[in-house]
């Protein structure tokens, strides 16, 4: 296991404590970005002493139309990721969402991440475990907090304990989501880290023209209410730029933005743990 993952996930924070960050592209779209990408943001992490796991998606199985971007090609992608690892030693995060993907993904992957709509598939999550990956379990927009316990158990029946949680809020009418900061503590006492996704929460699912909106003016405001909530980790998609992005651009985070909302929240996070 990749020494950067290893704390990550033996070290059970307080609130307070440093955080952890895992961002990138939401899924890689050519053979440049994804390097560009991991090698900005490295740079960012290593100057603010934040330990960091490059996350992006070989392919998008849960697009709402038909002719949306799905990815690359599943091999391409999938060597794509295992360069990025291997050239800047990362640790590296994509989502799976089928158990035969769960075997495949994880030649080149360090965490398999399992989709919040797939959350409560027992065979997904058995597969993902038998791995000894890390295992990312977003959390459904359909489910209560102390439900994640159920995916959580799943996981551990099969031996592997590397398992973190992450909040990426709950379905509120048609078209939005809303994110209760009580479920940060609350799976925390699963005894995992728990991570709170601070774009996908700003995401408006499914509007009309079947692509989904966003609201990335309150990326601010999201991130510094997870640091102040307690959250371990932060998950932050960023992209050169989000409104040519083929997936998600309409909640990702410009890169270029990234270093300054960082160091805002390292310096919040310290004045928390002065206290």
């Amino acid at each position: 296991m990749h020494p950067t993952l290893e704390k990550i996930l033996s070290v059970k924070e307080k609130a307070g404590g440093p955080f952890f960050l895992v961002a990138g592209p939401c899924v890689l779209e050519d053979e440049e970005m994804g390097f560009e990408i991991a090698e900005k943001v490295l740079q960012i992490a290593r100057d603010l002493d934040i330990p960091y796991i490059f996350k992006a998606s070989y392919k998008k199985a849960n697009r709402s139309r038909l002719d949306s971007f799905s990815g690359m090609g599943d091999e391409i992608a999938l060597n794509l990721l295992g360069e990025i690892r291997k050239t800047f030693d990362l640790p590296v995060l994509t989502d799976i969402h089928t158990s035969e993907e769960a075997y495949m993904a994880a030649r080149r992957v360090d965490v398999l991440q399992i989709p919040a709509f797939l959350c409560r598939q027992t065979e997904l999550l058995l597969a993902a475990g038998h791995t000894g990956k890390a295992v990312n379990i977003k959390k459904g927009q359909f489910l209560s907090a102390d439900a994640m316990g159920y995916a959580v158990e799943k996981v551990r029946s099969t031996g592997n304990q590397h398992v973190m949680v992450t909040e990426r809020g709950t379905t509120f009418g048609y078209g939005d989501l809303v994110v209760d900061f009580r479920g940060i503590p609350i799976m925390q006492a699963l005894q995992v880290p728990v991570v709170l996704d601070v774009t996908h929460s700003l995401q408006q699912p499914n509007q009309e023209k079947g692509v989904s909106g966003g609201l990335p003016h309150l990326i601010d405001t999201m991130a510094r209410a997870g640091i102040a909530a307690g959250a371990d980790g932060l998950f932050i998609e960023t992209h050169m730029d989000p409104e040519k992005a083929r997936s998600d651009g309409a909640n990702m985070l410009k890169l270029d933005k990234l270093r300054p909302l960082l160091e805002k929240l390292v310096r919040l996070r310290e004045a928390l743990s002065d206290k």
